[in-house]
């Protein structure tokens, strides 16, 4: 049985075949535990990946999974498409078909993206509220001025959408190429901030999401490779909502 949120009584009955009253008298009698504590409350929410045991019996036990992946360039930020190849193409991983993406990126933009089948994990980065910095290196068809950062900074309004951008980070590296941090995602954010000053966008690269990057002590993930977030980096990612 797979659930996404749901009632403890309305799981044990379904799992047991018994009516929800009988469910009251196991949960007084401490014979359900949910992830190792005994139950609080017959309409405590459950999820997939909540642990649910019925005396010795585990009724559910499903682990989540959370998987970083350096994107290349030309593949889309999708889980299938009939024309181009998607991400998930090249994960190969059991439970690939599972898989959502947190936060895409465009189909010629490189860099770092996570993936999970774990929806309210990944709510939770992309909440806006959660101000989860992004960072991006940027290469730039034409040089790029003083006013930039200011402007970056002061926030942009796109009348198509009637929304105003929140403050943005730039920092210049050369002449070309500047580092941009970013507290949300826009649909082509950086290259319409940047296409108000009629300056294209030549390359794209996000190279950290909150303090977590490609590489860690051990690793670097090339691009096209994917592994599975430590549990170190996946505390680290928690901690930046």
């Amino acid at each position: 049985m797979s659930i996404s949120r749901t009632r403890l009584d309305r799981f044990i009955s379904e799992r047991l075949s018994i009516n929800r009253r009988d469910v009251r008298l196991l949960v007084a009698q401490r014979r359900i535990q949910v992830d190792g504590r005994p139950a609080s409350a017959i309409n405590q929410v459950i999820d997939r990946f909540s642990q649910i045991c019925f005396d010795d019996e585990v009724l559910q036990s499903e682990q989540p999974t959370y998987i970083k992946f350096h994107k290349p360039t030309g593949v889309v930020s999708a889980t299938e498409d009939p024309v181009h190849k998607t991400v998930i193409d090249l994960i190969d991983h059991p439970k690939a078909d599972q898989l959502h993406i947190v936060g895409r990126l465009d189909y010629n933009t490189t860099g770092l993206m996570l993936l999970t089948n774990n929806g309210h994990w990944s709510r939770q980065l992309t909440l806006p509220g959660s101000k989860v910095e992004k960072h991006y290196r940027v290469t730039l068809q034409n040089p790029i001025t003083d006013d930039y950062a200011a402007a970056f900074a002061e926030g942009m309004y796109f009348p198509f959408e009637d929304i105003t951008t929140a403050p943005a980070q730039l920092t210049l590296i050369d002449e070309f190429t500047a580092d941009v941090v970013l507290t949300e995602g826009k649909y082509h954010q950086i290259k319409r901030m940047f296409g108000r000053f009629r300056n294209p966008v030549v390359a794209l690269h996000r190279s950290a999401i909150g303090e977590l990057t490609l590489a860690n002590e051990n690793d670097d993930l090339d691009t096209g490779e994917w592994r599975e977030l430590t549990l170190r980096e996946k505390a680290v990612l928690d901690g930046s909502t």
